[in-house]
C-alpha cells in the first residue's frame, strides 16, 4: 500500500489534531478517512506538502479546511523538529516605541500561523541574555529588537538559533535597520533653517546602534555645517532621564535640543514648562520614533517619524526566509527610512535671547 492510500483510523502511530472551532471532535484521522489517504499522509500536508502530488494535496487541505482541522503544533515538532513559535526580545515594553513593532510582527506571525513568545529584557543586557538562552530550544527563530548584547555575545547565539535583529548592526546577520543618521541630518537641516546655530543632542544608551549611528549622523552634519553642537549624557531612553537632561540643556545655553528619543523629549518639556522656559519660543526641542504621545504634548512635539509596524513586519519575512525560505544559510539587510515631522516645539530662536549660560 502506497503512503498516499488509505489506512484505518486504528493505525498504529496515528496523531490526533487539535480541537478547533466547532467540529471540536475533528483529527488527524477524520481527515484521512474522508480524503482517503493515511494519517501520514495528511501529517506531510502540513509538514512538508512538497513530498505529495498536487491532486492529493489539494484534496487533503480542502478535506481539512471543511472540518476545521489544525495540525498538533506539539505532535508536528516531534517529526519536524519545528515549533510554530518565533521569539521576539525587546528591551522596554513600557516604551510605547516597542508595542508598535509587535504590532506589525505579531500581524505578520499571525498571517504565517506562527506564535510569538515576547519577553521585556528591562534594558538590561545580562537579563536579554538569560532570556534568550531559556528561550531557544522552544523557539524555530528569535528576532531581537534593540538588543543590548556585545557583538560577540550576538554572533555566538546566531550560531545557536536562527536571529534576526531590528535597529542593530552585526557582521553575517540578517536585520532591519532604521537609517538614524539620516534622520538626524533631517532634524538639524530643520532647526539650521530656523535659524539655530547652537543645538545639543540628549545621547541615549552607550550599547543602542541607533544611537551611535544619531551620533554619527550629528557630527557630519555639524562639521558640513559648521554648526556648535553638545553631545549630553548618556541617557536611559525615559520620560525621567528627559526631566533630569533639561536643566543641563538650559545651564549650556543651548537654542535647540534634540533628544534620543520622543520619551527623553517629553520629559525635557515637562521639566522646561515647570521652570517657566517656553517651548518653542525660548529653547525648541526635537524628538525621535513619533509615539502617539507626541501629539498629546503641549505644544505638539517635532519628531523623527520611525515606520515601526512595518519594521516589524519586515523582521518576519527575514526570519521566515531562513527557517522555510530556500536560502536559510543567506544574510540581508533591510534599511528603512525615517521622516521629520514638524509639530510645535520648533521655531525660529527669539533674536537677542538666551536661556541659562552666557555665550
Amino acid at each position: 500500500m502506497s503512503d498516499e492510500e488509505f489506512s484505518p483510523p486504528n493505525s498504529p502511530g496515528a496523531t490526533l489534531g487539535k480541537p478547533v472551532g466547532k467540529q471540536s471532535a475533528s483529527s488527524i484521522r477524520n481527515v484521512a478517512i474522508r480524503a482517503k489517504v493515511s494519517t501520514s499522509t495528511v501529517s506531510r500536508a502540513f509538514s512538508d506538502p512538497s513530498l505529495l502530488s498536487h491532486e492529493t494535496l489539494a484534496r487533503v487541505q480542502a478535506v481539512a479546511q471543511e472540518l476545521s482541522y489544525r495540525p498538533n503544533r506539539a505532535a508536528q515538532s516531534l517529526t519536524t523538529g519545528m515549533t510554530g513559535n518565533i521569539g521576539l526580545v525587546v528591551p522596554d515594553l513600557g516604551n510605547p516605541f516597542f508595542p508598535a513593532i509587535l504590532k506589525g510582527f505579531h500581524a505578520r506571525a499571525r498571517e504565517a500561523d506562527y506564535s510569538v513568545l515576547l519577553v521585556d529584557s528591562d534594558e538590561n543586557p545580562r537579563l536579554e541574555r538569560q532570556l534568550i538562552r531559556a528561550m531557544i530550544k522552544q523557539v524555530d527563530g528569535i528576532v531581537l529588537c534593540s538588543s543590548r548584547l556585545t557583538e560577540q555575545e550576538l554572533l555566538e547565539l546566531r550560531r545557536e538559533t536562527t536571529l534576526v535583529l531590528i535597529n542593530r548592526r552585526i557582521r553575517d546577520t540578517s536585520a532591519v535597520l532604521l537609517d538614524s543618521a539620516d534622520g538626524m541630518r533631517q532634524a538639524l537641516d530643520h532647526l539650521t533653517a530656523l535659524g539655530h546655530r547652537k543645538i545639543g543632542y540628549l545621547s541615549g544608551p552607550a550599547q543602542s546602534w541607533s544611537n551611535s549611528e544619531r551620533r554619527r549622523g550629528l557630527r557630519e552634519a555639524s562639521a558640513k555645517g559648521n554648526l556648535e553642537t553638545r553631545e549630553l549624557g548618556l541617557f536611559q531612553p525615559r520620560f525621567e532621564a528627559g526631566q533630569a537632561a533639561a536643566d543641563l540643556v538650559v545651564a549650556a545655553g543651548l537654542t535647540a535640543v534634540i533628544a534620543f528619543n520622543d520619551l527623553m523629549a517629553l520629559g525635557v518639556l515637562s521639566r522646561l514648562a515647570g521652570r517657566g522656559i517656553n517651548v518653542p519660543n525660548d529653547i525648541s526641542v526635537v524628538g525621535f520614533d513619533d509615539i502617539p504621545m507626541a501629539t498629546m504634548a503641549t505644544p505638539q512635539l517635532t519628531t523623527v517619524a520611525v515606520p515601526l509596524e512595518l519594521a516589524g513586519r519586515a523582521a518576519m519575512e527575514l526570519l521566515m526566509e531562513q527557517i522555510v525560505g530556500s536560502d536559510p544559510a543567506g544574510t540581508h539587510e533591510q534599511m528603512l527610512g525615517l521622516q521629520l515631522i514638524v509639530r510645535g516645539s520648533t521655531a525660529p530662536p527669539r533674536a537677542g535671547a538666551t536661556v541659562g549660560a552666557p555665550e
